[in-house]
């Protein structure tokens, strides 16, 4: 029974049930069968422990999404080593420090992140996940020939290696908003209480389509997107391009997918790309679109449009890794669009709080109630507001962080309540609402608490506006504001004209977001940014990088 509760032994339950049906592979290709998947995973095992991987050994894996990355992880931890999954967006100084901080000495990776790791000291082998050539760059061989190797050796002693429930799955490397790489300690324990979190507020068969759009080396995607479908003998499709609305119009279309993960920002840019044009291109939608009675029936037949787009068999689009803004939202329930909002963060494995789908007691701009196992509370709640900071607490809450046992200390406490960081409040149906991080919130002069992210959610409403960032500059708000120049280039022609444009433009956002804001926390200027933010690997702006 102690099998079922590891990674390894949910997904060899799923490969001794589900053997001919189809598991991992790329959109437009054939995928490995679950019969496959256990061949390649005992194989590389067999090769890794051959060349001297042993039980609590770190391996890395810096590559892309693919079949190979989800072999490379289960050949890892499946003799009992830590998979260091590292993000393939971190900086060449970042990968370099997580190798040593980790003590790496294998990493599997691809030809787009090779240079990252060439001359690290400690290193003893690089395997191209990719199967591309990187004999010329040191001690390097091939995925595919690892593989090759391991199929020709025994595997009586592979049993003996497998690993316990506590063991350390993962130690997952965080790029939060603050600037500070953790690592966090994830046991397979930790994340297979996630997993039957998350089994009950998502219906899965065997068989359904998970589109995986998100870093598998992401606690988010992993959990959800990789071990939870693996777990249920679903069928996981990856891309090997960037999610942009006509990428995922295309691969929706060939492999109508069941399930996907995604970040708010995949939904808003086809709100304000495919949805809105939509309505404004057309006057008698526009006109139906004003009255409540109508008005149902329009957002009704959007979401059916909606839906194709998407390939029309999505069953549900989990939504998570940030903010979803309230305009969205509510677009998604007036259409009766599949969707689910959650909440989690790496250090809970991840998911606390999430739907369920299609359940009218959760409230737009909530993120529902607690998943099941997992424990939250409001600690010291501002009596006014009743805001304060969330805690959590269950078997899925982390390990601790790598070789800091003092952070680790001041962020879970004696009773096993994890300190999130994040501000929110309960309404009365127990649904949760994040309010912001506590880190974030601004106080002017005046006292009143100002939680940025509610200001950017009414600004990033504004369809002309691709991200924007609210800051205090001389004890006034200001916001940054990126636009969308698709937009505004198709408004105007000519510079003049188009800077002319952009500063009413700004002017016109100011006038709007303030009407919608008491006094105390409206802008003092709108300015406006020339390039995109620089962001987390779930797209939310790395706040640390522009506070003065």
């Amino acid at each position: 029974m102690s099998g079922l509760l590891t990674i390894n032994g949910l997904i060899e339950s799923s490969i001794r049930r589900h053997g001919h049906r189809p598991a991992l592979g790329m959109a437009f290709a054939k995928p490995l069968t679950y019969a496959a998947l256990g061949e390649a995973i005992a194989s590389l095992s067999a090769a890794l422990a051959a060349k001297g991987v042993r039980r609590g050994d770190t391996v890395a894996i810096l590559a892309e999404n693919s079949a190979n990355w989800g072999v490379a992880f289960l050949a890892v931890t499946g003799i009992g080593s830590i998979a260091v999954p590292i993000l393939p967006d971190f900086t060449e100084a970042d990968v370099r420090h997580i190798l040593r901080d980790a003590s790496v000495r294998w990493v599997f990776t691809s030809k787009r992140q090779i240079e990252k790791v060439l001359d690290c000291a400690g290193l003893q082998a690089v395997i191209a996940i990719d199967d591309s050539e990187l004999t010329n760059l040191g001690p390097a061989e091939t995925f595919s020939a690892l593989v090759a190797q391991g199929s020709r050796l025994p595997r009586s002693g592979l049993d003996s290696l497998a690993p316990m429930p506590g063991d350390t799955a993962a130690i997952i490397y965080t790029s939060g908003t603050s600037g500070h790489s953790k690592g966090v300690m994830l046991s397979h324990a930790n994340i297979c209480a996630n997993v039957h979190s998350a089994q009950e507020i998502i219906a899965i068969l065997p068989g359904a389509s998970f589109l995986s759009i998100l870093p598998l080396s992401h606690a988010y995607e992993f959990t959800l997107g990789f071990v939870l479908p693996l777990a249920h003998g679903c069928r996981v499709v990856y891309s090997d391009k960037a999610p942009t609305p006509a990428v995922l119009e295309a691969v929706c279309r060939a492999e109508r997918p069941e399930v996907i993960c995604a970040v708010p920002m995949v939904m808003e840019k086809t709100y304000k790309k495919r949805v809105l044009p939509m309505i404004s291109g057309k006057a008698w939608l526009r006109l139906l679109a004003r009255f409540p009675w109508t008005r149902a029936m329009v957002m009704r037949k959007i979401g059916a449009r909606l839906l194709d787009f998407f390939g029309g068999n999505l069953k549900v689009m989990a939504i998570g890794g940030a903010a979803l803004n309230i305009e969205t939202e509510t677009f998604l329930r007036q259409a009766r669009f599949p969707y689910m909002v959650g909440y989690g963060m790496t250090e809970t494995s991840p998911l606390l709080a999430a739907g369920p789908l299609a359940d009218p007691s959760v409230a737009i701009g909530s993120v529902g109630p607690p998943v099941s196992g997992v424990e939250l509370r409001i600690a010291n709640p501002d009596p006014g507001t009743g805001v304060g900071q969330i805690m959590a607490r269950g078997p899925n809450v982390m390990q601790g962080y790598y070789q800091n046992p003092g952070l680790t200390a001041e962020t879970i406490d004696a009773d096993g309540w994890l300190a999130t960081g994040d501000l929110g409040l309960f309404d009365a149906l127990g649904n949760l609402h994040i309010k912001g991080r506590s880190k974030c919130v601004i106080v002017l002069a005046h006292g009143e608490n100002i939680y940025p992210e509610a200001v950017e959610e009414k600004i990033n409403a504004c369809p002309q506006v691709a991200e924007s960032l609210v800051v205090e500059r001389n004890s006034r708000l200001e916001a940054l504001v990126y636009l969308d120049y698709d937009l505004v280039d198709g408004a105007v022609g000519g510079q003049d004209a188009q800077r002319q444009a952009i500063g009413r433009l700004l002017a016109e956002i100011k006038e709007v977001v303030n009407s919608q804001l008491p006094p105390y926390s409206r802008l003092h200027r709108v300015k406006e940014r020339t390039e995109p933010f620089i962001k987390t690997p779930t797209h939310k702006i790395k706040r640390c990088l522009y506070q003065l």
